[in-house]
């Protein structure tokens, strides 16, 4: 009998709290969604998007589980004490005059800027750390982020989250126009996902497909967001964001209806089951009334309508946690038929120092509608050392591109925003002023020529010094250390004395 009161006890701990009739709520919770938007153009947008939000006081230390958020990202957070991360790899550029506006842009190649806690001492010192860490972690070359190519905006680049103002002292932005993304950047990037691409939207993440697009950008953001609508406490907010032009005439065999199987090469099977909310929107919106009407087949359990980017939108809903849904989805084959600044100027420049940092000009202006603005800089084209040339320097050199951070006054009012409520393609941007919506545009890298040596040259002359030293030095060094010796003429044999002697008795010379 007294052995089975510890038997008791151990099974009361391994049935955990719930036996005692609670449960704590999870922490963390996942939320996915896939927006395709057929573009003017013809070609077709897919936007992917990852919502980790985690109820955690990561800037305190101490965290040793973590279930969604990726415990990578996490303990950098917490090492580094930052307050907001931003990080891109784009291939190809988005074609705004074609395609619209996005969702969110990046410039072609790396992006990182990065928001630091008031409480880090060595920015600079915590910058270059985070890069090479984060070049670890994506195989990425973050690693060649220095002071030449690192700035500190002081009026393009706000915080996405709580803090609207703060001191642009902690703030460091870089660009790598030559980072070219493949698959080793896209693998790490999978694996931050709860359901990696087992389940869920990401199996549609096939690498193949990805890459023979148009436009490829994948993204991470963290940044910290209120907990509940008085903001008392914090929670950390990780979105992972991968964007995709489809060429609809090459993806659809020159025709203009398309499908998942088309683009992906797979269909939805499941959804992921660590999600609490998965959804795939199609835009339907007629753009204009003269051209085809818009089919999707099959039909959306719901609709959705929404005031993005300064224009009214309205998406066809698919919930993936819906039982009819799933059951249907595992031969899913969506098919769609075409049917203010302020007026006062600012402008902030930062001269460069040679081999140092980088130049910074930053403008403040107020343009008015049908105007063309052209921004002209006068530079000198400097030698460079020929360690620093590139391994193809022939190609030339890159120019960071330009960024557009504007105010666009919007053509209908927009609602207020329900952070937890509304898609996340929608709560991107903060919107203070439903007269107005926040884009930021990015312009192409800029390639340089600049002069190039015969790089030729060197190796002709490093074969003939190795010549001139082999045939001069080689005869005088053989000369130095070779001995000479004397040879003493050798005396006859038997013979000769023999011959001697007789010579000898009968008085003749000798041999």
């Amino acid at each position: 009998m007294a052995a089975a009161v510890p038997l008791a006890l151990l099974l009361l701990l391994l049935q955990g709290p719930d036996a005692w009739g609670h449960a704590e709520p999870p922490s963390d919770s996942l939320r996915e969604e896939l927006v395709i938007t057929p573009l003017p153009s013809g070609d077709v947008a897919a936007t992917f998007q990852f919502r980790t939000r985690w109820d955690s006081e990561l800037q305190r230390g101490g965290v040793s589980h973590y279930r969604l958020f990726p415990k990578a990202l996490g303990q950098l957070i917490s090492k580094y004490s930052l307050r907001e991360l931003h990080l891109s790899f784009t291939q190809g550029f988005w074609r705004t005059r074609y395609w619209g506006p996005p969702f969110l842009q990046a410039p072609s190649g790396a992006e990182l800027w990065v928001w630091f806690q008031d409480t880090v001492n060595d920015v600079d010192k915590a910058w270059k750390e985070l890069s090479n860490v984060l070049s670890g972690i994506f195989c990425a070359s973050l690693n060649f982020i220095d002071s030449t190519n690192t700035v500190t905006p002081t009026a393009s680049f706000k915080p996405l989250g709580l803090a609207n103002d703060t001191d642009h002292f902690f703030l460091r932005y870089a660009v790598l126009p030559r980072e070219v993304v493949c698959t080793e950047n896209l693998t790490p990037w999978k694996k931050l996902l709860p359901c990696s691409s087992k389940a869920g939207l990401s199996v549609l993440l096939k690498a193949d497909r990805l890459f023979h697009t148009s436009y490829h950008s994948q993204a991470v953001h963290i940044r910290p967001i209120c907990r509940n609508a008085r903001c008392t406490s914090i929670s950390w907010e990780l979105r992972q964001t991968l964007s995709v032009v489809f060429d609809a005439f090459i993806t659809g065999q020159g025709k203009k209806d398309w499908s998942l199987f088309r683009m992906f090469s797979r269909t939805l099977t499941e959804a992921c089951p660590l999600a609490s909310e998965s959804h795939v929107y199609v835009d339907i919106t007629s753009y204009n009334q003269g051209n085809e009407t818009l089919e999707v087949n099959p039909p959306p359990t719901t609709t959705y309508q929404d005031v993005i980017l300064g224009a009214r939108k309205t998406y066809a809903v698919y919930d993936l946690l819906d039982t009819a849904v799933i059951n249907n989805s595992r031969n899913l084959n969506l098919q769609l038929k075409w049917k203010k600044p302020s007026e006062n100027g600012y402008i902030h420049y930062q001269p460069a120092r040679d081999r140092q940092q980088p130049h910074l000009l930053e403008m403040l202006i107020q343009l008015p509608a049908n105007s063309v603005t052209k921004v002209s800089i006068q530079f000198e084209r400097a030698l460079l050392k020929w360690t620093e040339y590139t391994p193809d320097p022939n190609h030339g050199f890159y120019v960071s591109p330009s960024v557009l951070s504007a105010l666009v006054p919007s053509m209908v009012a927009a609602k207020p925003v329900d952070w937890e409520g509304s898609p996340l393609f929608s709560t991107l941007f903060p919107v203070s002023d439903g007269s107005s919506y926040f884009v930021r545009l990015y312009t192409e890298p800029l390639l340089v020529n600049l002069p190039t040596p015969d790089f030729s040259m060197p190796y002709n002359v490093i074969c003939l010094t190795c010549t001139v030293v082999a045939v001069c030095y080689g005869s005088f060094y053989n000369l130095l250390t070779r001995t000479f010796h004397i040879e003493e003429p050798r005396t006859g044999g038997l013979a000769k004395r023999l011959a001697n002697l007789i010579r000898r008795a009968r008085g003749v010379p000798l041999l």
